[in-house]
């Protein structure tokens, strides 16, 4: 059985799928490093516009693939070099230029969670279940690999997950604030694709931009001038003259990205 990362574009969506038949999608080392090449090469790709990440089946991703610890990541040196493919998969994630959304439904567990705790817009179906019970295989998550799910969810929702290997319900999870919607599973497409209507939607220059000074700002240092200066970028595009228009006469925009 193929195990691999699906890409599929369309019409300026990219939607990339996990796929590890047999294994709930659990991702082993050749899908990180696949993950993160396909994931620079979206991300460089001006045609696109958002990219949805999603598990084959019924669920998004069980964590890792456990098996292959026992020959890639038995030594120090592999666990540095297997964790560091892993981090680095995750930051090409985050740094997208494009919006990303993650499409849950069923297992969302360790590495999942991970994957889905770097995309933009969680949006899951109620058979969703996120958590990462590794305290009872006894290691810890790689400090590369806890930086975004701690932004995401801070520690004290990341002490539950950790500390008390607590699995979280889909419902819990949109409590928590780990996920941004929740709906019955026979109408996650139908959110899905609402959602990447609405992203698309908007000038896609101003969806980089409103990405790119998401992750400065939560960097807490002050802006500098020139920065505050380059937030105005937008006033030399063709899609701001655009926008303006459309909304002074009652059309919707026809944004063209320049």
């Amino acid at each position: 059985m193929e195990v691999s990362i699906k890409l599929h574009q369309e019409g300026g969506l990219a939607t990339l799928t996990l796929d590890n038949p047999g294994k709930l999608n659990a991702i082993n080392l050749s899908m990180w490093r696949e993950l993160h090449r396909v994931m620079d090469q979206v991300s460089r790709d001006e045609s696109v516009r958002c990219v949805i990440l999603r598990g084959a089946g019924d669920h998004f991703a069980a964590g890792g693939d456990l098996e292959e610890f026992q020959t890639l990541r038995t030594t120090l040196d592999q666990a540095l070099v297997y964790h560091e493919e892993v981090a680095n998969a995750l930051e090409a994630i985050h740094h997208c230029d494009h919006p990303t959304v993650a499409m849950i439904r069923g297992a969302c567990i360790g590495g999942g969670l991970e994957i889905a705790a770097q995309c933009d817009i969680r949006i899951c179906d109620s058979t969703a279940r996120f958590g990462a019970p590794i305290n009872k295989l006894g290691f810890s998550m790689y400090p590369g690999e806890m930086a975004g799910l701690l932004k995401l969810a801070g520690p004290a929702l990341v002490a539950e997950i950790l500390l008390e290997a607590r699995i979280l319900d889909a419902e819990d999870a949109a409590r928590k604030n780990l996920v941004s919607r929740v709906v019955a599973p026979e109408k996650l497409e139908d959110e899905i694709a609402a959602c990447v209507r609405r992203i698309m939607g908007g000038a896609p220059r101003v969806a980089t931009w409103h990405k790119q000074w998401m992750r400065r700002l939560s960097h807490d240092l002050p802006l500098t001038d020139a920065e505050k200066a380059a937030s105005f970028a937008f006033l030399e595009t063709e899609d701001y003259r655009e926008g303006l228009a459309a909304f002074l006469e009652k059309r919707p925009p026809r944004f063209t990205g320049k």
